[in-house]
C-alpha cells in the first residue's frame, strides 16, 4: 500500500514537516556528491549498533558521539526509493500531526521518536556494526500519533493486487493497523538475518510504540493545539 494522500485538511502551513523533508533531501544530494567517500559519511553520522550499546568510537571517528547520531542518522538515506517513501509518509501524515502539537513540540516529538527507534534496534542486536540510517523511524512515530489524533481520517491509497492497480480509501486507524501488522511480521522474520543489514524493522515498531504513548498522554493532558477524530 501506498498513501497518495488523506482527507483531513490542516490549518496551518506545516513548516516544520517541509522543512525536514527539505533538509533531508539536501543531506542525500550531498552524500551523492561524495560518491565512493558516501560509505565513509555514513559511518560517521548514522548509528552503529555496537557503538552505542559499547560506549566505544569505532573507525571511522564520530563527530557527534556515537549518542549524537541517535538525531544525525534520521537525516540520512541509502537511496532513491528509501528518501522517496520515507518523504512521502511524512508529507501525508506529517502536516495534522504537526497542526495538532504545534511546531516546536513537534518537532521534538520527531526528533524523540527517531531516537527511541534506534535505541530499540540497538538493543535488539546490539553487536552490529551496520550503520542505521533513515528518517522511518521517526515518521512510524508520526504514523502512532496520527493513528491516536485522527483514527478515521480517510487515506486515498494505492494498492497492487497480482497485476491491478487501483486506488480504494480506508480510514486510518485500519490502514495504519495493516501497515503495522506488516512491520511486525517483518520484524519477526527478520530476527535471524540481522547480521545481513536491510530494513530496520523493529526501528519501525520503537518508533511507533513511542509516537502511540506520547500522542496518547498529550491527548490526555490537552497538550494539543486541537482535536479532531
Amino acid at each position: 500500500m501506498i498513501p497518495i494522500k488523506d482527507i483531513n485538511p490542516s490549518r496551518s502551513t506545516p513548516i516544520v514537516t517541509i522543512g525536514i523533508i527539505v533538509f533531508c533531501t539536501f543531506v542525500f544530494l550531498y552524500e551523492l556528491s561524495l560518491g565512493p567517500y558516501s560509505q565513509i559519511f555514513v559511518k560517521m553520522f548514522g548509528v552503529i549498533p555496537y557503538e552505542v550499546f559499547h560506549g566505544v568510537d569505532i573507525p571511522p571517528p564520530d563527530p557527534l558521539t556515537p549518542y549524537g547520531n541517535l538525531v544525525s542518522y534520521q537525516y540520512l538515506h541509502g537511496g532513491f526509493m528509501h528518501i522517496i517513501g520515507n518523504m512521502l509518509f511524512l508529507w501525508v501524515f506529517g502536516d495534522n500531526v504537526e497542526d495538532t502539537m504545534g511546531k516546536l513540540k513537534y518537532f521534538f516529538f520527531y526528533t524523540f521518536c527517531g531516537i527511541v527507534a534506534a535505541l530499540i534496534q540497538v538493543l535488539v542486536y546490539p553487536n552490529s556494526d551496520i550503520p542505521l540510517i533513515g528518517a522511518s523511524g521517526a515518521i512510524s512515530g508520526v504514523l502512532g500519533a496520527y493513528m491516536v489524533f485522527f483514527p478515521r481520517a480517510q487515506i486515498v491509497t494505492l494498492v497492487f493486487i497480482f497485476f491491478i492497480i487501483d486506488i480504494i480509501v480506508l480510514p486510518a486507524a485500519l490502514w495504519i493497523a495493516i501497515w503495522f501488522i506488516f512491520q511486525f511480521t517483518s520484524a519477526l522474520l527478520s530476527v535471524h538475518h540481522l547480521s545481513m543489514g536491510g530494513v530496520a524493522w523493529f526501528a519501525h515498531l520503537g518508533g511507533f510504540l513511542a509516537g502511540v504513548l506520547v500522542a496518547k498522554f498529550m491527548k490526555r493532558n490537552r497538550e494539543i493545539s486541537y482535536y479532531r477524530p
